[in-house]
C-alpha cells in the first residue's frame, strides 16, 4: 500500500529527524486503510556533508547526485516505523550506515542514469544493483542502505510479545 505524502525536507530539518518523520507519516497515511492491521513503513536517506539527498527529480539530477558521491564517503540512513493497532504512536528506529565510492568516471554515472535504475532511489543510486561496483566499503547495516534494515524490524517486532510475531 503506498502512501502519498509530501516528501520535502523542512527548513532546518535535522536528516535523522526528517527521515524518522519521513516513516512515521507513511505508516499514518496507510492506517486508515488498514484498520486493525500493524503497519510497517520505512524511508532511507542519504546524506553528505550534511545534506539530505532524497530521490533525484530527473535524470540531471541523478548525475548530479552520484557525481557528488563520487570518491567520497556517505550516510545512509534508514528508519522504520511500526504501528501496531491499539498503539497511539508508532514504534521507530533510525539505523545508520557509513558508505564509501570509488571515484566514478562521468561515462560510467551517464551510463547508469541512462538505465533508469537512479530514478525513485535515495542518493540515485541502488546499493544492490549497477552501483555495487562503486561501493568500496560500508561501515553498517547493508540492509540499511537496500533500504530495509531486516535486523532492525526484528528487533522491533521481538519488542511486542504476543502480537503474532513468531519469537522463538
Amino acid at each position: 500500500m503506498g502512501a502519498d505524502i509530501d516528501e520535502r525536507v523542512r527548513p532546518g530539518e535535522d536528516p535523522e529527524l526528517y527521515v524518522r518523520r519521513m516513516a512515521v507519516e507513511k505508516a499514518d497515511a496507510v492506517r486508515g486503510r488498514a484498520s486493525g492491521r500493524t503497519i510497517l513503513a520505512a524511508d532511507t536517506i542519504v546524506v553528505v556533508e550534511g545534506d539530505v539527498l532524497g530521490k533525484p527529480a530527473d535524470d540531471a539530477c541523478a548525475v548530479q547526485m552520484l557525481t557528488r558521491l563520487s570518491g567520497r564517503e556517505h550516510e545512509v540512513l534508514t528508519a522504520v516505523a511500526v504501528w501496531w493497532p491499539e498503539a497511539v504512536e508508532p514504534d521507530v528506529t533510525v539505523e545508520l550506515t557509513r558508505v564509501w565510492m570509488r571515484e566514478i568516471p562521468p561515462e560510467e554515472i551517464a551510463a547508469v542514469v541512462a538505465t533508469g535504475e537512479p530514478r525513485d532511489r535515495a542518493g540515485a543510486y541502488a546499493i544492490q544493483g549497477l552501483a555495487s561496483r562503486w561501493v568500496v566499503r560500508i561501515d553498517g547495516s547493508y540492509g540499511t542502505v537496500v533500504g530495509l534494515p531486516v535486523e532492525a524490524v526484528d528487533r522491533l517486532l521481538r519488542a511486542r510479545p504476543g502480537e503474532g510475531y513468531p519469537t522463538g
